[in-house]
Order: structure tokens, then sequence, then C-alpha cells
């Protein structure tokens, strides 16, 4: 028994404060004192039922991502057939959002038709028609198969960018997932913008660089007339008493370059203070930058996001080293959001907000406190009634009770977990299932006891007899939670996740650190003496 006392109670004091480590930073006046400055920079971080903070529930407008990517393969198959001496004029979306596009030679049909079928498998032709001049209209669709599957990498890639622009704006522990029905939710903790929150997420951050048609009619535009392959944008221009007005510029309808090819954005400001957006291209997207300005010099190159035109320079000569800037007029906050979103890629589709809920701070510190409370009385009267029932060993589970709870949350802490309302639910059971554990062990010592053993032979075979009952009921709870995890939504998580913990502590704190209680015990008790039991 001493030999195993050696190793066992080094184990049990390097837990405890590995444990005090972590558990420790949680509390306030700890965190912010000396001593929480040689600690863990970790805590336990409060959900949003706790902390307050911003639900959000967004719709993802999937067809606009699916227009997107038919508009793409449109201009691969003009670009295609143009290599291939066939002749196909521009293609467009139509408004049943399906690819259209026109060839203008009869003959080429047939070679047309196997170059979209052998490079192109993901389309499928819905009609072929003859015009008045014989030329042949096409209307192509994705097939079903492949619809669904820009569907489910378009929420994927919402969910991916929505989470890196949020992780960057600083907000501690959001929670943000999938859900049926092309929705998106997001859990904000302890944010109190929601207005900001809703700017960042939502802003589909879609850059692209488009010339400017310098030889169309402003006027004739502004009248519904535009030149064919040209767009009518408008831009904000602000005025030197600080009013602004929208300014009407014409835009070639074809993008010249897009924003995928964006590494970095961030806040600059110029020579007269003002903040603007500076970005760097891939070593791609440089050479394509290079080009379109070495092909345009004296022309102006506009800059839009979003179909909102923030400025419209001339390009001087050509422009080496992938470095560009967006201007306009924006305050520090605005440069800042605006190269966040920038900087974590653009939505691949738009987002709107179905859903919004804030909860205050006062709600969840009201929570916290009802929370706290529960446990506090059902701690209270599981000590009370552990020791007035088993006595000596009931002091002994409610010590091992204490470490069992500072193991939690040091591992709630430790793991980085959120804890909600359900969370707290979830170490309170943790208290149960822990003291569960010991009256398996006591009641097993008191058979053996009644038996006729000594104290020392009968805590040997009761701990030896109750472990395996104790091992399989925990396993099985441990698997539920898992269960419960992989497939349940933020709060249920949260419960699995301290459901978890609690009873790997409990299993811990039971079968090792109250055994070795026991065997200190028997080491120092005066012969005869009895078990208080």
């Amino acid at each position: 028994m001493k030999g195993n006392l050696k190793w066992k109670i080094p184990v049990i004091l390097l837990v405890l404060i590995i444990s005090l480590l972590y558990f420790l930073p949680s509390f306030p006046g700890i965190k912010d004192s000396s001593l929480g400055r040689i600690m863990p920079d970790k805590q336990v971080n409060l959900g949003l039922d706790l902390r307050g903070g911003i639900h959000l529930v967004l719709g993802v407008e999937v067809d606009r991502a699916t227009e997107r990517s038919l508009s793409q393969i449109g201009q691969d198959i003009r670009d295609e057939a143009r290599l291939n001496d066939i002749l196909v004029l521009r293609p467009r979306i139509s408004d049943d959002n399906r690819l259209e596009f026109t060839l203008l030679q009869k003959e080429q049909q047939r070679e047309l038709e196997q170059l979209i079928s052998s490079a192109y498998n993901n389309l499928r032709i819905i009609s072929s028609r003859a015009d008045d001049d014989q030329r042949i209209i096409y209307t192509l669709d994705f097939t079903a198969e492949y619809k669904e599957n820009i569907k489910d990498m378009t929420l994927d890639q919402a969910v991916k960018t929505i989470r890196n622009r949020i992780d960057q704006f600083g907000v501690a522990e959001p929670d943000i997932r999938r859900q049926q029905e092309d929705r998106i939710q997001v859990q904000l903790p302890g944010l109190d913008d929601p207005q900001r929150a809703i700017a960042i997420i939502g802003q589909t951050a879609h850059l692209e660089f488009k010339l400017v048609d310098e030889e169309a009619d402003i006027e004739r535009a502004v009248q519904g007339i535009v030149p064919p392959g040209s767009r009518l944008y408008y831009q904000e221009i602000t005025l030197p008493d600080g009013s602004t007005v929208q300014e009407p510029v014409v835009l070639r309808a074809e993008t010249a370059m897009t924003g995928e090819y964006i590494t970095n954005a961030h806040t600059a400001f110029d020579q007269y203070n003002q903040p603007y957006v500076s970005i760097t291209f891939d070593n791609r997207g440089s050479r394509i930058f290079e080009r379109i300005t070495g092909e345009n010099v004296r022309k102006r190159l506009a800059i839009v996001l979003d179909g909102n035109v923030y400025s419209t320079p001339v390009i001087q000569e050509r422009i080496s080293g992938g470095r560009a800037s967006i201007t306009g007029r924006f305050t520090v906050e605005e440069a800042h959001d605006l190269a966040v979103v920038l900087r974590a890629g653009s939505l691949p589709a738009p987002v709107f907000v179905m859903e919004e809920r804030s909860v205050g701070p006062s709600l969840g510190q009201e929570s916290i406190e009802r929370g706290v409370r529960s446990a506090v009385i059902g701690g209270a009267l599981v000590i009370i009634f552990m020791v007035f029932y088993f006595g000596f060993a009931g002091v002994v589970a409610n010590t091992v009770l204490a470490f069992n709870i500072i193991l939690i949350v040091a591992g709630l802490a430790g793991f980085g977990a959120t804890l909600t309302l359900p969370g707290i639910a979830g170490i309170i059971l943790t208290i149960g299932i822990a003291v569960d554990a010991n009256v398996l062990i006591f009641e097993r010592i008191r058979e053996e006891l009644r038996r006729g053993l000594s104290p020392r032979a009968a805590i040997e075979e009761g701990y030896n007899r109750a472990t395996l009952t104790i091992l399989d009921a925990n396993v099985t709870t441990i698997i539920a939670a898992v269960i419960l995890y992989q497939f349940g939504t933020g709060p249920i998580r949260g419960f699995a996740v301290t459901l978890t913990l609690g009873v790997l502590a409990s299993m811990f704190t039971a079968i090792f650190v109250s055994r070795v209680l026991f065997d200190i015990w028997v080491m120092r008790r005066k012969p005869g003496k009895v078990l208080n039991i």
C-alpha cells in the first residue's frame, strides 16, 4: 500500500495543481490580480443565455450562386467555342435563371453540342431552336445533382466565410452552424451592436474591377438607353460642403477582374490622413491586374463592391506589384470593417436576416445567479446527506466532490468550451453521478464489514467489486453524451460537454482519489478502530 501511495499522491497533487491553474482564472478577482498574470490565459466562456448577445438566423440566396456559376460557365463556353472557330454570341442568364446563347452558324450545331457534352457534363441542353435568321438559340441548365452540389458548397462556404469574419471581428466563442432550408444560425455572445454585426456578416463583398464605357452617352443611359454590353451604375460623390450626390456612370458589363485573388486587405491612411482600404493580390491576381492596367492606360477602371461603385480612378500607367486601393470617404470603422470582409473572402451568395434576437446582459446575469443558486442548494443537500448517512466516508465523498467540480470547470476552461444554462444543468447532474459512484462503493464496503472483514480488507474488496459496475454505467453515459454532441445543436452540445467532463472527472475522483484517502486513513488508524461508514 505504501508503494502505491508514493506515486498516487503525487499524481493527485499534480492533477489538482493543473486544475487550479485553469480553474481560478475564471473568477474575475483572480484573473485581474497579480496571481492571474502567471496563470494560463484561459477561462470558461459564457454562452448567449448567460452572457447576453445576439442570435441571428440567416437565409442564403442559393439561386444567386447558381446564377453566378451559370454565368461563368457561359463565358467559358464562349471562350472554348472561339478556340474551335465556333461563333457564339455573348451568353446571358434568362429570367427563369437559365443560360441562353446564340450559335451564329447552323452548320456548327453538331460540333458545338459535342463540345458541350464532352467538356461540360454538368450541363444539360433544355432546348435549341432556330430564329428567323437561321441562328440556333440554346437554353441550358445544370443537372439536378449538380444544383444540389452547388447548394451544399454554397452553404458550407457561407458558414466558413461568416466564421472567418466573426473571428476577425473579435467575438469569443461564436456559434455558427447550418440549419435546414438554406438557413444559417449565428450566435454571438457578449456582442451588443447588432447592426454592425449584421452589416459585416451580411455583406456579400463581391469585389469587381470593371472598365468605364467612355463612349456611352450618360444622358441616354439615365433614360434607359444603355449601349449593348454595358450597364448603368451610380457612384456616390461627396461635395465640398459635405453633402453627397449619386453620379451616373456606365461600365462595361464584362468583369475585368474579381476579388477572388485578394490575399490581404487592411486599413491605411493617405497624405490627408483619410482612411482607405489597401488590398494585395496573389501571384496570379498580380499578373492579371498588371495586364489589365497595361492594356488600358489613360482609361478609367471602376472598383465595384456588391454593385456599388466606390471609385473610378484613371489608370496612369501599368501597375505591377499586385497592390490596389479602395477609397470612398470612409470613417476608420467603415474602412476596418470593409477590410475584414475582403480579407475573410466574399460570400458565395447574398444572405438576409430572417430572425434577430438580442439577449440582454441583465437577463444573462439573472440566469447565472439562478443556476449558481440551484447548484449551491443541490450541492449543500448532497453534502449534508452524505455526512449524515455515511459519517467519515461521507466526508471523503464530499472532499472528492469538491475536487470533481474543480476538474469540470478546469476542463471547460482548458478546452475553451462555452458554459450555457444546459451546461449548468449538466454540472448539477454530474454532482449526483459522482455521489452515486461513491454510494455504490460505500454500500459494498458496508456489506464486506458485515461479513466480518477488517476495514483494510473491506475497503479492498469494496473497491474491487464496485469499480467494474461504475465503469460500465459511466461508459454508457459517455456514449450517450457523444451522440448528443454529434447530432445536437448549441445548448444540447453544451449539456453534452459538461456531462462528459463530469463523468470522466467523477470516475477519477470516486475510484482513484477516494481510494487514496481511505488508504491513508487505514495506514494512520489506531489498532481496533472501527471504520465509520
